[in-house]
């Protein structure tokens, strides 16, 4: 009989190399997942606190439609976890909640300002789509694999959306900025 860890090894010769992924325990899997439960849940109040800190009503939508989205994901890798058998992670990280302070502070700082709100969402989204593609990279049961998967997809689009309105953000600080002169 093979389990879900053996139908996700690769299947190799010696003349082909194993590819960067590595086998990992039922423990390790469950570490992994409250790893990303952090990122989301991380994810969830930044996008919650961005909501409030910004004054444009699309942007607001977009950042609760991510908060929500987040939230979302973090209870399907909670259940995914419980199918181990393992305790799921219901927080965020110490160094999300620094994230999330550093967006409060900026909107203070800053009156609300759209790009710098823009740029710290970014950031975010670069530290999820870096947790994602780590725990992508070891060998998962493929039913979570595919989990893993589609949720990183979502977080991809979401950081490309984001960089985007945070681009045109910052062109029409500059472009102000420049005309103004």
């Amino acid at each position: 009989m093979i389990n879900d860890y053996e139908a996700k090894k690769p299947i190799t010769t010696d003349a082909e190399p194993i590819s960067d992924t590595k086998a990992v325990s039922n423990d390790d899997v469950i570490s992994i997942l409250n790893g990303l439960i952090e990122t989301c849940k991380d994810g969830q109040e930044g996008f919650q606190t961005a909501a409030e800190g910004i004054e444009r009503s699309d942007l607001k939508s977009l950042f609760y439609e991510f908060s929500q989205q987040r939230a979302q994901f973090a209870g399907e890798l909670q259940s995914l976890i419980q199918t181990l058998g393992g305790d799921p992670e219901n927080a965020g990280s110490f160094s999300g909640a620094l994230h999330r302070g550093w967006i409060n502070i900026k909107s203070a700082v800053t009156g609300k300002d759209e790009a710098s709100i823009l740029n710290e969402c970014e950031r975010g989204e670069d530290s999820a789509k870096n947790a994602y593609r780590d725990a992508l990279r070891d060998s998962l049961p493929s039913y979570i694999y595919e989990t893993v998967q589609t949720q990183y997809a979502s977080v991809q689009q979401a950081h490309d959306r984001i960089k985007a309105l945070r681009d045109a953000a910052n062109n029409t600080t500059s472009n102000s900025a420049t005309s103004s002169r």
